[in-house]
């Protein structure tokens, strides 16, 4: 089931958010956007989301139109951790994460399949010791491992998170990586909205690189962010290297002269 966009063009008010950019995401892969501030990194992903419609060009999932599709149907499909989720209601974490269910639900009560997916979700990101606990009375780390968790008990084919290391210790951070890496991994597909290079490097099976709203480069982490590259868009010197393990690693020297 692939995800991809044609062509499309997004302005807020008259400002130019994405102008052209296509793009073209597999299950199975770990796709990570990248660029500066202002790139057009969340815009892109709300309208891979289907909750933006481009002033021009298309969004489509397994050959569907994003914007054709149900608010239940996409749902079932896609499933969206946005940018600074936030959640005031004074429900337990169980709750919360039991709303990951909705578009499933077929009476008032839940299913015996849906305990299980609400299990399995607090399972997967370390929540269920305090899934009993008030959401308000969370950290702001917790709350975002039980945001994800309430979207992974949806059981999305596609997982949509933007800036899911937010509020994240490093420790969790690492943990986050890897399970959206796993869920790749399953089958699904990941596409994320990340800020530190170093961990697109040591994570991504795809990079697109946006660049003031255009897609600089699209592809591997070896053929994106290549030293060139990373000069153009961040200006920084910078340069990837495999360590004595064969890993691939990125060394940032400093910034590119001006």
């Amino acid at each position: 089931m692939i995800l991809q966009c044609d062509n499309i063009w997004f302005a807020h008010d008259t400002r130019p958010a994405l102008e052209d950019v296509s793009a073209r995401l597999h299950p199975g892969q770990f796709s990570v956007i990248l660029g500066p501030n202002g790139a057009g990194k969340s815009t892109l992903l709300n309208c891979l989301a289907g909750l933006l419609e481009p002033r021009s060009g298309s969004v489509q999932l397994d050959g569907d139109a994003i914007l054709a599709l149900s608010d239940a149907a996409r749902a079932k499909l896609l499933g969206l951790l946005p940018q600074g989720a936030q959640t005031h209601w004074a429900i337990t974490a169980h709750a919360l994460v039991a709303l990951g269910r909705y578009p499933h639900r077929k009476g008032l009560g839940l299913s015996a399949e849906d305990h299980s997916a609400i299990d399995a979700a607090l399972t997967a990101t370390g929540t269920t010791s305090f899934s009993d606990r008030l959401v308000t009375e969370l950290s702001g780390g917790e709350r975002a491992r039980v945001l994800m968790a309430r979207v992974l008990a949806g059981q999305p084919q596609w997982i949509l998170a933007d800036e899911p290391l937010a509020n994240l210790d490093p420790g969790y951070q690492i943990d986050m990586l890897h399970l959206l890496r796993d869920q790749a991994r399953s089958g699904k597909g990941v596409v994320a909205v990340l800020h530190d290079l170093h961990h697109a490097v040591r994570f991504a099976d795809q990079v697109i690189l946006l660049h003031r709203g255009n897609v600089f480069a699209q592809g591997s982490v070896a053929d994106v962010l290549t030293s060139s590259n990373l000069a153009a868009v961040y200006g920084i010197d910078a340069k990837l290297f495999s360590d004595e393990e064969g890993a691939i690693q990125l060394l940032i020297k400093g910034k590119t002269a001006p």
